[in-house]
């Protein structure tokens, strides 16, 4: 799964209808440009492309004060919204995702309810822990990674990602039952976008 239609259709979803550049300065504001494929011509083929998908509806703007080409905007249809979840919801449970899928998911968390959330998560970690299972029934730690050869590290690098992985997504479990951030339906939610201005709003 690429990270990138998740943190485009993700970021158009927060602002309700957005431009390119919009879309393109939230992804940079959180770094995304470092940590996944967001980059900028990336950005743009996404958002033309998920239009011709029918994921997103285009509005073609007036053209700007300064004589510039008319500004397309961005919106998500109904189908570009079952696409946004189900790709948010896959990207949680999955144990396997890569970093930028992941790290994106975590993103956009809150556009979930608590409970479904808490749950999403639940089944990451048990499908981590049936992965590691897998894994032991190959390789015994306690022997070490020696038994096996070289190849033997490869068994120890995967016990030791899923140890990482599970111990991130407990603590996580644990933050959000104690009542940790805004979900979906609670109030007021968090805004993790630019402003007009290019500065990112206030969160009291």
């Amino acid at each position: 799964m690429s990270a990138i239609r998740l943190l485009v259709l993700g970021a158009v979803r927060q602002h309700g209808r957005a431009h390119g550049y919009q879309v393109r300065n939230d992804l940079e504001y959180w770094g995304a440009h470092e940590w996944s494929h967001a980059k900028p011509g990336s950005i743009y083929h996404a958002l033309k492309q998920m239009a011709r998908q029918g994921l997103l509806r285009a509005y073609e703007t007036a053209p700007s004060t300064a004589g510039g080409p008319p500004r397309t905007e961005y919106e998500l249809t109904e189908q570009g919204t079952e696409e946004y979840f189900a790709l948010l919801r896959a990207s949680l449970t999955s144990y396997d995702q890569k970093v930028d899928v992941l790290t994106a998911a975590v993103g956009f968390l809150v556009d979930l309810e608590r409970e479904e959330a808490l749950a999403l998560l639940g089944r990451r970690l048990a499908a981590i822990e049936r992965w590691k299972a897998d894994v032991l029934e190959r390789y015994t730690p306690e022997e070490g990674p020696e038994a096996l050869g070289h190849i033997g590290e490869i068994m120890n690098l995967w016990v030791h990602s899923a140890d990482a992985g599970a111990a991130w997504t407990r603590g996580l479990i644990e933050r959000i039952e104690r009542g940790a951030y805004t979900f979906a339906g609670e109030g007021p939610p968090f805004v993790g976008v630019l402003g007009e201005s290019g500065l990112a709003p206030h969160v009291a």
